[in-house]
């Protein structure tokens, strides 16, 4: 077995720039030796992880010290986003390379699937040579449905297909490859197989199985989304130490919990784990100078239900939640580790978006991204070279009657929260707090932002829900 991935110190919440071009990258291979052709890529994907719940980011009181040592062997992006602010959205862009304005999950209620027609990450590293698995959360598509990840490219799945179904910690079945997996020791709602644990230990399992192969891990652990729940061993380390309001939730879905804060605490410490596991499993098998690793969050962190935000500075200093366009709500942590290749200990001020990893990663792979991906390759920085930039970054959120946008251009960030609003602009070199709103300071700005909220969308397919699995926490 593994020595535990070690100890490492935690980093400070300081920006750093690189100055940014144009490069290409068969300028990079020919100017780099000993790359792999083909490395293996894991991306895990946390689950309303925010930007400072981690230390390297700034947090002061969750023990997080493998995913900072992450941070000191690899490269650590100060301006990355999530595909939206909220869950099956921002898994599209990641999956799609298409940013909210063309990606086809837009709503967030559940289950609502990929089309057949729509090509995933995945399903270009598959036909590059790559073994693939999802590990996980998947919310793409539930069971039955034209967005499975059997149907996407993955020749592996285990976990979540429903995100609703994700809410819980000890449900009586997950789903592998396409199939029911009883958990029969939580029948009758027992306590006594822990879905992320499971999750870890398959995902585990793939590396081993294809160690000699060049594979794509997505792992996408459920944690910290709620519910608050965690086994015993994490939650005494953390019970105690912190004054706490115990949460009921009236509705009776998620879980009472007497110690919200100790539970929060101690499930980014058991993902922190688990990250370690990982890492040590790529050291037990001599592939971690082969294996480029990505670390980011889907959205900001939750904000009620017990989560507590504030008192962990979850958003850094940034404004809003979950559910914002504040930059508080698609800020996100992103780390690379790629030893061998990437300049350990590094930090970028280079923007970051979940829909750029379809060409960074097909990049890699020796691949050819689809045509029409919103996406560019973030190789180029990971490497230490000059980077091609977007024109502008755009989000928005919920149904269109009722839909907020946001842009980014350059150092500016508007946000409209609702249809018919007026737009509000900010200087974020100068308020990365998103504080003072000066859109009526600079009408030019607010008129070349305006004009591309107006094109930088088309109308989603429809946004259909399929019937949900039955069950009783499936509601």
């Amino acid at each position: 077995m593994a020595l535990l991935y070690a100890f490492g110190l935690s980093c400070a919440f300081l920006l750093a720039a690189r100055p940014i071009s144009i490069s290409a990258f068969t300028q990079l291979q020919s100017s780099t030796r000993g790359r792999p052709a083909k490395p293996n890529i894991i991306f895990i994907m946390a689950d309303d992880l925010g930007v400072g719940h981690l230390g390297c980011y700034g947090q002061n009181q969750i023990r997080t010290s493998n995913i900072d040592r992450l941070s000191q062997e690899g490269l650590r992006f100060m301006q990355a986003y999530a595909g939206c602010t909220v869950c099956a959205p921002s898994r599209s862009t990641l999956m799609t390379g298409l940013h909210m304005g063309h990606t086809p999950v837009r709503l967030n209620p559940g289950g609502i699937p990929l089309r057949a027609t729509d090509v995933t990450v995945a399903e270009v590293l598959k036909k590059a040579g790559y073994a693939t698995g999802i590990f996980g959360k998947w919310g793409l598509g539930d069971a039955r449905t034209t967005g499975v990840p059997e149907k996407h490219g993955f020749d592996q799945s285990f976990g979540y297909l429903h995100q609703v179904h994700a809410h819980f910690y000890y449900p009586e079945y997950l789903w592998k490859n396409g199939t029911k997996f009883p958990l029969t020791e939580n029948i009758g709602g027992k306590r006594r197989q822990y879905s992320h644990d499971l999750i870890v230990s398959e995902a585990l399992q793939f590396v081993r199985a294809h160690r000699d192969v060049p594979f794509f891990l997505y792992l996408a652990p459920t944690i910290p989304h709620l519910e608050l729940l965690v086994p015993e061993d994490s939650l005494d380390e953390y019970r105690g130490r912190f004054a706490e309001i115990p949460y009921h939730d009236p509705r009776g879905h998620y879980a009472d919990q007497a110690t919200p804060r100790a539970a929060i605490a101690g499930m980014i410490t058991r993902l922190d784990q688990s990250v370690g596991q990982l890492m040590s499993l790529l050291e037990e098998l001599n592939l971690d100078q082969n294996t480029i690793v990505f670390f980011t969050s889907d959205n900001g962190a939750q904000n009620g239900y017990g989560c507590d935000p504030d008192f962990f500075k979850a958003s850094g200093p940034f404004r809003g939640y979950k559910q914002d366009l504040y930059e508080g709500g698609i800020r996100v942590p992103m780390i690379v580790r790629w030893r061998g290749q990437v300049r350990a200990g590094s930090v970028t001020d280079q923007i970051w978006a979940h829909w750029d990893f379809m060409t960074t990663a097909t990049e890699l792979a020796g691949a050819r991204a689809p045509s029409n991906t919103d996406g560019v390759s973030l190789l180029p920085a990971i490497l230490d070279k000059p980077q091609r930039q977007h024109p502008f970054y755009y989000w928005e959120f919920g149904e269109t009657a009722k839909l907020a946008q946001a842009v980014r251009l350059g150092d500016w960030k508007a946000i409209r929260t609702r249809p018919g609003v007026a737009l509000e602009l900010y200087d974020l070199r100068r308020d990365a707090g998103e504080k003072n709103n000066v859109a009526t300071e600079h009408p030019d700005v607010v008129a070349r932002i305006e004009k591309i909220m107006k094109t930088a969308r088309v109308e989603p397919p429809p946004q259909i829900e399929p019937p949900k699995e039955p069950g009783k926490k499936y509601q």
